[in-house]
Formats: structure tokens, C-alpha cells, sequence
């Protein structure tokens, strides 16, 4: 029998082992508790407000894990989101593919660094700028 093979008879049809564990290489999707609201800065004041709302692609084993440490998570992200908002358009222009992406990677990327293993994608469930 191949390992492929164990970890589908030991897992049922809900995906979890005999004993209620995940089975390996699960994916499932993790939402935060809320949106992300991130300021674009223009001549030193708020000009608009950027909100997303995101969801992760994780292991299912990790989902306990990035439970207890949304708070980094959400710092992790932000700090991101703020670099991006003051570093050019990539938020000023929500709807260009290319910055769409950039601002996905990026995010990946810096999560990637806090937590390495487990965290697929980053999906961008929706996006809206308020003008203010």
C-alpha cells in the first residue's frame, strides 16, 4: 500500500482519522473575524478608506493555529496593506489585474514569513474604496 493510500483508509468520509484528526494535506479556507480597513494617505491626510475582506487557502491542520494568532495575522496583513497604500497606486488602483496580484503576493509572502507552512493563497473575497 502507498502512504496516499493509509491516509485514505484511515480517514472517513468527513476527512478526519479514527481518532478526529484532520487528514493530512486537507485544505479548507480561514475567515477573519473582520474586514480590513486600510487609510490612503494623501498631503498628509485620509483621502479614502480601502476595505477587504480576505480569506486564507490553509492546511486544515493549521486552522487552531492561525485561530489563536489572528491578532498577528491581521498586524502582519496591515502592515502589508499600509506599505502598499503609501508606496503608489497598487491601492489607488483596486481594479487593475496587475495590482489585484501584487497586493495578493504580497500578502502571501509576508504571511509566509510569520507562519511557513500551511498557508496556500490569499483570497480577496471583496474590495471597496470610500472616498472621503
Amino acid at each position: 500500500m502507498t502512504k496516499g493510500h493509509d491516509a485514505e483508509k484511515k480517514a472517513g468520509k468527513d476527512g478526519k482519522s479514527k481518532h478526529g484528526e484532520a487528514a493530512a494535506g486537507e485544505v479548507t479556507f480561514y475567515k477573519f473575524s473582520r474586514e480590513f480597513v486600510v487609510p490612503m494617505i494623501e498631503d498628509d491626510r485620509v483621502k479614502s478608506l480601502v476595505i477587504l475582506n480576505l480569506n486564507l487557502e490553509i492546511d486544515t491542520s493549521i486552522s487552531q493555529e492561525l485561530f489563536s494568532k489572528e491578532p498577528v495575522l491581521r498586524d502582519n496583513i496591515m502592515t502589508t496593506l499600509v506599505k502598499l497604500s503609501s508606496g503608489g497606486k497598487t491601492m489607488d488602483s483596486i481594479t487593475d489585474v496587475d495590482n489585484y496580484e501584487t497586493l495578493r503576493s504580497m500578502i502571501l509572502r509576508n504571511l509566509q514569513n510569520e507562519i511557513p507552512e500551511g498557508i496556500h493563497n490569499v483570497l480577496i473575497l471583496d474590495m471597496a474604496r470610500q472616498d472621503l
